[in-house]
């Protein structure tokens, strides 16, 4: 079984202060659940691509979960991903910004 996104688009951007992380909904994030790696921009999905491999204390499922929604980000933000599962993910992920 496939794991359904949960991302939506936000309108924060940026370098997002403490209080404007915590400020987010959880939909803004690869790892909803756990409130961790917010996608909020290109630069913040190619973050978590790079971190993915680093964040603890989840499930496969839960990885699943957070890749879908990195996936519906990477589109909606115009970062082409190559891999087509998290367990392709290595310590250098492969994105490429698309121009518009």
């Amino acid at each position: 079984m496939s794991a359904k996104t949960t991302w939506q688009p936000h309108e924060a951007h940026g370098d997002l202060s403490t209080k404007e992380k915590n400020d987010l909904p959880e939909s803004v994030f690869a790892f909803p659940n756990q409130r961790k790696e917010p996608l909020t921009d290109a630069g913040h999905v190619k973050n978590a691509l790079a971190r993915f491999d680093q964040v603890q204390g989840v499930s496969d499922a839960e990885r699943d979960q957070a890749f879908v929604n990195i996936q519906k980000a990477a589109e909606h933000y115009g970062v082409d991903i190559q891999e087509t599962s998290w367990r392709d993910l290595g310590k250098t992920p492969r994105t490429h910004s698309q121009s518009h």
